[in-house]
């Protein structure tokens, strides 16, 4: 079956009287050089097992079966099983499991799923509208994976991906590059999508640090005063940690003086070891 078809497709939705949800941002590709490339980022083989958070119609799911030795998926919505069950019949190492990723034990998920697999990668096409949380949640779960790689709006690959002490850093950007190395890998455009989305994606890697690069005595701390520096990005890191963490300027001007910044400074040309640094001062 040709999922890139567009009247194929059409056809095996209608069958089964399926309808696309905006409230799930359901938007399946359709173009036929997106997800083999993506599948074949990952590397993997026979003992590769891939989570993959959200199948859609299957295009994606598909072409990762072909790399990897085994594939499970978790899917929100019960609509999409029997269209499952025609697109992806001829997958034999595939298990599709119902339930909300943001609210799985995803550890444990892995643990029983992929027993005996060398290697476990994370693959996916994101709803924009949980692109951070997944995300977030991916990294802070500390899963035994080697590598994320997904597809998200272009504009949230750039900050999630941007360099930390570059123009286009936040705290988005801080948190990644704490928990792995990233890198936008290609990009996608808007027509490779049925429907057709209002922006363009892009497709990155995140691939998973054994340690951070810097050391904190607290890390919830430290996201705590990152998220504050960058919680209004006109505005100075010292009326924006003030503000943010309910601290007299005094305190926090000494603070920066320490770590060699001025008032002036804002928190997007900050160095990872700087905020860190900061943090443990404050």
């Amino acid at each position: 079956m040709n999922l890139y078809d567009y009247n194929t497709i059409n056809k095996v939705l209608s069958k089964h009287g399926f309808t696309f949800s905006k409230a799930l941002g359901q938007n399946f590709l359709i173009n036929p050089g997106v997800c083999p490339a993506m599948a074949a980022a990952l590397n993997a083989d026979e003992k590769t097992g891939v989570l993959e958070i959200g199948p859609g119609i299957g295009v994606l799911t598909k072409e990762l079966c072909a790399v990897a030795g085994r594939v499970v998926s978790i899917e929100l919505d019960k609509r999409l099983f029997p269209v499952l069950d025609e697109t992806l019949a001829d997958c034999n190492n595939l298990e599709i499991v119902e339930g909300d990723a943001l609210k799985l034990d995803l550890n444990a998920l892995i643990a029983e799923k992929f027993a005996g697999m060398n290697s476990v990668k994370v693959c996916a096409n994101l709803p924009y509208y949980i692109t951070s949380p997944i995300i977030i949640k991916l990294l802070e779960s500390r899963l035994t994976v080697d590598e994320i790689v997904v597809m998200v709006q272009k504009e949230a690959a750039e900050r999630l991906t941007a360099e930390v002490g570059s123009r286009e850093c936040g705290s988005v950007s801080v948190f990644v590059n704490y928990y792995a190395e990233s890198e936008v890998l290609f990009g996608v455009s808007r027509e490779s999508f049925m429907p057709a989305p209002k922006v363009n994606s892009a497709v990155i890697r995140l691939k998973l640090r054994e340690e951070p690069p810097v050391k904190v005595s607290d890390e919830a701390h430290f996201f705590k005063v990152v998220k504050a520096a960058f919680s209004q990005r006109r505005k100075t890191a010292l009326n924006c940690l003030s503000n943010g963490l309910g601290l007299g300027k005094a305190q926090v001007a000494s603070a920066l003086e320490e770590i060699g910044r001025s008032a002036n400074d804002r928190a997007e040309n900050f160095t990872m070891e700087e905020l860190a640094a900061l943090a443990e001062l404050l």
